[in-house]
């Protein structure tokens, strides 16, 4: 097989750099911009015949892009590639799952069959899997969803002293149980979330945990809104514990929640570079290579 071409989209040319240089694969050359009324363009400026090509985009903010990554995986055919897949080390639409009332689009359904036509296979990081087992009850196309919990794990053991990991809900306690064995079996626990909406969600602790000399640590798959983070962080205070340590795999940071993080007197925030963010402190790109060379494998 012929040496693959990798495409970053805008956003993603540091992680592209190191992602080639882990595949040993080409950085191709392409133009990806807005014409002034909102339509994409998009040029190959490399040739793709008879190649394997990746693109490369990171799903944050996906209304902005989709259409540009939909128009290249076409381009990329029309062009003679041998095949397209997509590295998105966030994957966008995941969350609406079901129909919580009447009417509603089960979004991560339906963009499943949008990539799942135009792209050849999938590697993601950690996607929000709820109410779906695995990618593989929505996407069509082979998929890999790599874990980066033995990442984080290893962040906590090297830089929190005595740490005590605290998950969402209760349909995290599963992953964040990994992450505590992977941490030295640090002790964990996980809050009572009950959510009445987008922004209205209410936690308690619960009454058995001890934090006195531990450093809460509280760990998500997503800091979006960050406001369930936020409020756990100042119930853990106002019941007299250290100031904690926020870790995400996928800052997202919608609108003020890197602020509202800082008002409700965290010590830290740490995402890995998933979405470039200036929390970053893990990184991910080993696993995207792993994951991605098996993609590849004839």
């Amino acid at each position: 097989m012929s040496t693959p071409l990798l495409f970053a989209f805008p956003g993603n040319e540091t992680l592209a750099a190191c992602l080639a240089a882990g595949l040993d694969a080409e950085l191709g050359e392409f133009e990806v911009r807005r014409f002034p009324d909102g339509e994409s363009y998009v040029r190959f400026d490399s040739d793709v015949t008879g190649r394997p090509v990746i693109l490369l985009a990171t799903l944050v903010r996906p209304d902005e892009k989709v259409m540009a990554l939909l128009f290249a995986a076409m381009a990329a055919r029309d062009e003679g590639a041998h095949s397209v897949g997509l590295v998105a080390p966030y994957l966008s639409y995941m969350r609406q799952d079901r129909q919580f009332r009447p009417g509603e689009a089960i979004t991560s359904c339906h963009f499943a069959k949008i990539l799942s036509g135009a792209v050849d296979w999938l590697v993601t990081v950690d996607p929000h899997l709820h109410r779906h087992s695995s990618l593989s009850d929505i996407y069509t196309i082979p998929t890999t969803a790599a874990s980066s919990a033995p990442l984080l794990a290893a962040w906590i053991g090297d830089n929190v002293k005595n740490p005590f990991l605290l998950g969402p809900d209760e349909e995290s306690r599963q992953w964040v149980a990994e992450v505590a064995r992977g941490s030295g079996d640090a002790p964990f626990s996980v809050f009572s979330k009950v959510r009445h909406g987008d922004r209205d969600v209410v936690i308690t602790l619960p009454d058995s945990i001890d934090l006195s000399g531990r450093t809460p640590v509280l760990v998500d798959d997503i800091i979006s809104t960050a406001g369930t983070m936020a409020e756990a962080a100042r119930l853990i205070t106002r019941q007299g514990g250290r100031a904690p340590v926020c870790v995400a795999v996928h800052g997202v940071f919608a609108g003020k929640a890197e602020e509202l993080l800082m008002d409700a007197g965290v010590a830290r925030v740490v995402t890995t570079n998933t979405i470039a963010h200036a929390t970053n402190a893990i990184d991910i790109t080993g696993l995207l290579a792993r994951s991605t060379r098996s993609m590849l494998a004839p």
